[in-house]
């Protein structure tokens, strides 16, 4: 399906890195050439110091909309590797050596074609953070699929052009795992699954302490054990959280915040 888009559509779905003082472009790496989904590249990269396949290196890592974990040298955006993180992923059977998406014969049509993952994206914008003690990346993934529709709309310029739709997909229902990949692994570290509707969009915190805050699926302020996964401490907010938790300190005692609804709540840590 090359007519309503051409090419590779640069530079759509990309991470750019700019020159701070001239504000040129340095580098630019796109995960998703020509996409039909809506997989943009709006999720949260991730500056990392480690030791990547024997080497110490400066990279930048980022859990991608379409599925895929990747890991990038920060200097100049070399391709490193792509691991999937989705289960339900459909319109790639992986990522070649130049990290371009090996797409499936899977793009909307007429009828409507399942496409997974979905709308929503594997995941999206709420923040992911990578603990230097456990050598782990956290983020909260999102396992859904749709209806992707062609319409025949004719480009006009100057008018907001689709050239697409979609519906709900019968029987694929939304759940958000949080998960945990260490940079070289090819499996989750672990998986902790929530039992929600899949509408949470809470970003996650990883502290020193060994610990994981994240807003889960229920309206739920929780902290999880960093190498684990175990669930330690949780508080019901009452109210969608759509933001990431943050830590700071005052009067020598640390405290721990997130914004829910219309309201801020802070929790002193012991």
């Amino acid at each position: 399906m090359s007519a309503p888009r051409p090419g590779d559509d640069l530079y759509t779905d990309c991470l750019p890195a700019l020159d701070p003082e001239s504000g040129k472009l340095k580098w630019f790496f796109q995960f998703t050439p020509h996409d039909l989904f809506d997989y943009d590249a709006t999720e949260t990269p991730v500056l990392v110091d480690a030791v990547y396949r024997g080497q110490a290196r400066k990279l930048v890592v980022e859990a991608n909309r379409n599925g895929f974990l990747y890991v990038l040298d920060h200097s100049d955006g070399k391709f490193l590797s792509a691991t999937r993180f989705a289960e339900k992923l459909n319109r790639a059977s992986g990522i070649d050596p130049q990290g371009r998406p090996i797409r499936t014969d899977i793009e909307p049509s007429p009828e409507g074609t399942r496409v997974c993952p979905g709308f929503a994206g594997a995941t999206n914008w709420y923040a992911s953070s990578f603990n230097p003690s456990t050598a782990l990346f956290y983020f909260l993934a999102f396992e859904n699929c749709n209806l992707y529709l062609l319409k025949a709309q004719k480009f006009t310029p100057g008018e907001t052009y689709y050239s697409t739709g979609l519906r709900h997909s019968e029987g694929d229902h939304g759940q958000r795992p949080l998960l945990a990949f260490a940079l070289e692994g090819d499996q989750p570290a672990w998986r902790y699954v929530q039992s929600g509707p899949g509408r949470s969009s809470a970003g996650t915190m990883t502290t020193s302490g060994s610990l994981v805050f994240f807003g889960d699926d229920s309206q739920t302020f929780e902290a999880v054990a960093a190498v684990s996964g175990k669930p330690l401490w949780h508080f019901n907010t009452g109210q969608t959280i759509s933001a990431s938790p943050m830590a700071y300190s005052a009067h020598d005692k640390q405290f721990v915040a997130i914004a829910a609804g219309s309201d801020i709540f802070s929790f002193a840590r012991p």
